[in-house]
């Protein structure tokens, strides 16, 4: 049976890996991004480069996006070169780009007049869970359309799960996003509390992320910033985006969170020093 064709928008950090996998899985593949340099060992394993957004949605299936900000996401799919223009009747949109909720229930809408379903479908695991295929997906939109694009997910992840209407898959990534802004400053005072107290921050890691205490933060993120290794997995600049998004719907909901201001706070400063591009484990820079 012949396979679906994918229009993949933005290999970065994280969507070459997923695109690859799809290739690799024999998919045909349309690419695009908008530095087209880092599309190209795509296109040298057989996938096929497209100038625009649009041009890539034409004729295909499936599309699958992973861009940076909210902004990206509404100019991409919407106006008159939108993907949701392009996409025939019957085809799906997916955006995995952490966005949102609000603007996925929107491109959702706007998508089912012209009988074309829109799934947000953000993603958990950062650039090493891309690069195994072990992302943890969660998808909001049609469930009729999540059941199609199941097989596409779970070439990708893990972890696929159906969270509920359009808008679903982000909230569920802001619920992702708090947490882990939370736990990271956790990690950042308790590794400064061993360094203080004169014991070894490795060792003290080895001991507690065994333990109660243990995330995926701190087996992976703590690591590589007391080894100095600040390269991004996930950009900083792109969880300060995430957790903006997620006060943003938080205050709508009347929902208070002093934690996660107290992070932004914290990753704002950051930027200000001019870590933007570092991962988010340069969060550890203010703590030792």
């Amino acid at each position: 049976m012949k396979k679906e064709r994918i229009a993949f928008i933005g290999t970065g950090v994280m969507g070459a890996s997923m695109a690859g996998h799809l290739l690799a899985a024999g998919y045909s593949l349309n690419v695009y991004n908008r530095t087209r340099e880092k599309a190209d060992k795509l296109v040298a394993a057989g996938a096929v480069w497209k100038d625009s957004p649009y041009e890539a949605a034409q004729g295909a299936d499936f599309v699958i996006t992973i861009l940076g900000y909210p902004s990206d996401v509404e100019s991409v799919y919407l106006g008159e070169h939108g993907i949701i223009s392009a996409l025939s009747e019957g085809g799906i949109a997916i955006d995995m780009t952490t966005s949102s909720p609000l603007l996925a229930a929107r491109i959702a809408e706007i998508g089912s007049r012209r009988q074309v379903s829109v799934l947000d479908a953000p993603v958990s695991g950062g650039d090493i869970g891309a690069r195994e295929a072990r992302l943890s997906i969660m998808v909001g939109g049609e469930k009729a359309a999540f059941e199609k694009a199941l097989p596409l997910f779970e070439i990708m992840g893990k972890n696929v799960v159906y969270q509920g209407p359009s808008g679903s898959g982000q909230h569920t990534k802001m619920c992702n996003q708090i947490a882990i802004a939370g736990g990271m400053v956790a990690i950042g005072e308790a590794l400064a509390y061993a360094k203080k107290s004169g014991l070894s921050a490795e060792s003290v890691l080895q001991s507690i992320s065994a333990g109660a205490a243990g995330s995926w933060s701190m087996s992976h993120l703590a690591p590589r910033a007391l080894g100095g290794d600040f390269s991004a997995g996930f950009y900083v600049k792109h969880f300060l985006k995430d957790m903006k998004i997620a006060i943003e719907s938080a205050e709508e909901m009347e929902l208070e969170l002093p934690g996660l201001e107290l992070a932004k706070s914290l990753f704002e400063k950051l930027v200000e020093d001019g870590h933007g591009d570092d991962g988010t484990q340069a969060l550890f820079r203010l703590y030792f």
